[in-house]
């Protein structure tokens, strides 16, 4: 495998939708642009595959659903990309007393949803703090989400325009103490507090606030927080990334393993092997799409094991012949067609932490199922009426959990995700899911060591490691372009585009917009 020459502009490692970001913006600048991929496919994390056979139902089997990625970053790129808001907010089923009832939310909040949170909770009270309480998590992203398409903001220059009340609940005060000073019940509660925990190992009241960071992008995204489905699946949205890229003229290369960044003055050297032989070119500027810790083993220094990241989720992925029904008697289509929160009451929130804390598989999993293929019926391609995608996320199952017996612990896992759906279901889900070509029942499930493996995130990590305030601390140094826009490395010339820069996490295209942005203003 050759490359179409020896030097580039801008060399990217890592064909991630960060990576495409950058180098659809660098090439379209005008810039020569290489991007190596170690997989045989671009997209990383956010890809579409048809994963069990006999069946050609394409899942978005890692990432799944599209909330920070900038309106703008669409619009600047011209990606052909469609991205559907569900018709349902959430549901929450819960068993009070023996009784099924649950908790529904409107995509567009109104009676209905004020008669859910009134039948649930006794009262109007806590719909009236959720009202309030979303109200100043909208203020706070109306001033954060313009922030983040432009140089780093400091931490007192947003400080300033935010009220003081609002600052100090979502910012300064763990999580939890916040939610339990806002809300009384203890389902509304977890509803609240389970977008701290996406991926996020953490207590809702640790006090090293990585659960508010965690919480904070998942409502920020283009002022809004709306976590919308790509038509097409997520695949969907880095083909295009990687349609837009070649055509403004960057050259893409998959099959390339970088195993070596050697930064000089005014450049660096990268060597990468494409199964056959070994390959080194150059680049005025690096921009690495791996996480920091992968990083650091790519400058040459030593493998440190107290630093790598850990993840902490479980990702299952159904294929159902139909969807099963509920004991609260709430319509399929309508609990399923948003995120179906399970077991996720603060107080199981927060026991299910403290035993996986132990080493112990939480013995009441929470989690939230996700059904794509209410939104988007494309993605089941010629698939029998009534046969619906179904995805499971599960919290607090830290990559340390399947360490010792990775398979023995995933299938407990497993078991213990369908069991929180069974306890609400009228029949078992079992019964519902489908079969493939050699009679498997079509469940596939994902631990971190799999994400490690599959993707070479380190411990699973979807972050590539702890998310990042948004914003700069205010005595930080921002003296160059890429400490500017929160890309920065110790070499001058390798910067970060990717979910370990300040900013990443998520399918958002953010890593990779700041440091295009960083290059640019570097030349």
């Amino acid at each position: 495998m050759t490359t179409a020459q020896q030097h580039y502009d801008v060399v990217v490692v890592g064909g991630g939708h960060n990576g495409l970001v950058s180098a659809a913006y660098l090439a379209r600048a005008g810039l020569s642009v290489l991007v190596l991929e170690r997989l045989a496919h671009t997209g990383g994390a956010a890809v579409s595959a048809a994963a069990f056979r006999g069946h050609e139902t394409r899942l978005s089997r890692y990432s799944y659903l599209v909330s920070l990625l900038p309106e703008q970053v669409i619009a600047d790129l011209g990606l052909d990309l469609r991205l559907a808001s569900r018709a349902t907010a959430s549901y929450t089923p819960v068993l009070r007393d023996g009784r099924p009832g649950g908790l529904f939310v409107e995509h567009e909040e109104g009676e209905a949803t004020r008669r859910s949170f009134r039948e649930l909770t006794g009262s109007d009270t806590e719909y009236d703090a959720w009202r309030e309480f979303y109200a100043d998590v909208a203020e706070l992203a109306h001033v954060v989400a313009p922030t983040l398409l432009q140089p780093l903001a400091t931490e007192s220059d947003l400080r300033e325009r935010v009220d003081p009340g609002i600052w100090r609940d979502l910012v300064t005060t763990p999580l939890g103490a916040t939610i339990e000073s806002r809300f009384a019940d203890d389902t509304v509660r977890g509803v609240v507090g389970t977008d701290g925990l996406i991926g996020t190992f953490a207590s809702l009241h640790d006090p090293s606030l990585v659960q508010n960071r965690c919480f904070l992008y998942h409502l920020i995204g283009n002022g809004t927080g709306e976590w919308r489905v790509p038509i097409g699946g997520m695949g969907a949205v880095t083909t295009e990334l990687h349609r837009v890229a070649v055509e403004a003229g960057a050259e893409i290369v998959t099959g390339a393993g970088v195993s070596a960044i050697a930064p000089y003055d005014g450049g660096a050297d990268v060597t990468f092997h494409d199964g056959e032989a070994s390959h080194t070119v150059s680049g005025r500027f690096v921009l690495a799409n791996v996480a920091p810790w992968v990083l650091r083993i790519l400058l040459g220094e030593p493998e440190d094991p107290a630093t790598k990241p850990e993840g902490a989720q479980l990702k299952v992925n159904f294929l159902l012949d139909r969807l099963p029904g509920l004991r609260s008697g709430m319509d399929p289509a309508l609990a399923f067609a948003g995120t179906l929160h399970l077991g996720e009451d603060l107080s199981m929130l927060e026991a299910a932490y403290a035993e996986a804390a132990r080493g112990e598989v939480p013995s009441s999993l929470p989690g939230e199922v996700y059904c794509h293929s209410l939104t988007d019926p494309s993605i089941l391609g010629e698939e029998p009426a009534g046969t619906h995608t179904l995805t499971y996320f599960g919290l607090h199952t830290p990559a340390s959990l399947f360490r010792e017996d990775p398979e023995g612990a995933k299938a407990l896992a497993v078991r213990r995700a369908i069991a929180s759906l069974d306890a609400h279901l009228t029949e078992p889900l079992e019964g519902c899911v489908a079969r493939d070509a050699d009679g498997n029942p079509c469940i596939e499930a994902k631990i971190p060591q799999d994400v490690e493996r599959d993707l070479a995130m380190p411990g699973g990590h979807i972050f590539h490691g702890d998310l990042d305030w948004p914003w700069a601390p205010n005595r930080s140094r921002m003296e160059t372009p890429a400490q500017q826009w929160g890309v920065h490395t110790d070499h001058d010339s390798v910067l970060l585009c990717g979910s370990g820069a300040r900013r990443g996490g998520a399918v958002s295209g953010l890593g990779g917009h700041n440091a295009a942005q960083a290059v640019l203003a570097m030349l």
